[in-house]
């Protein structure tokens, strides 16, 4: 076997990438205060042509040297916006039909393993704060809480880990569908 050189990745310009359809997913970042697990995130919705990131609370926002290291350019591929509040952020996404999916442990979750899509649904999915998960009144307002199952002895990963398996799952789920 042979690593591929860049030039053989087939890799999308910008230009190519924002004319390209995307899934009907957006990605809501609940206060998340690490600007590396920030442009993680942004580099996970590029690999998976994720329509919109919205950025909320506490969470900055490009440009910032900080999330551009672990972007690597994906802050000018993904369309982002910021919204001061998250429940604001949601509400208005609920009046557009999307459903909102938060990422948290919570009585009643339901395992990702579990979790189906529909092809003609518009998913939103909530990411949270890293030590203190998704606001309470974020949970409330979602329509469905998906849990990551975990076996160790943490029960807890990284936001930019929990996104990308996340992430990962529904792109593969929606490509089963189409």
């Amino acid at each position: 076997m042979r690593k591929l050189r860049n030039s053989e990745l087939n890799r999308k310009n910008i230009s190519e990438f924002k004319s390209s359809e995307k899934l009907p997913f957006v990605v809501v970042l609940d206060n998340i205060r690490s600007l590396n697990n920030i442009g993680s995130v942004f580099r996970t919705s590029d690999a998976f042509l994720i329509d919109h990131i919205y950025l909320c609370g506490i969470t900055a926002s490009p440009p910032n040297k900080e999330i551009h290291k672990t972007a690597l350019g994906a802050t000018d591929s993904v369309d982002w916006s910021y919204m001061e509040s998250t429940k604001e952020a949601v509400e208005e996404l609920k009046k557009e039909g999307y459903h909102i999916v938060s990422i948290e442990q919570v009585e009643q979750s339901v395992s990702l393993l579990d979790f189906k899509i529909e092809a003609n649904k518009k998913y939103a999915f909530i990411f949270g704060h890293e030590v203190k998960g998704v606001q309470q009144e974020i949970v409330d307002l979602s329509d469905t809480c998906v849990e990551i199952p975990q076996y160790g002895t943490k029960h807890s990963l990284n936001i930019s880990v929990s996104a990308g398996v996340v992430l990962w799952e529904m792109f593969r789920k929606f490509g089963e569908l189409i």
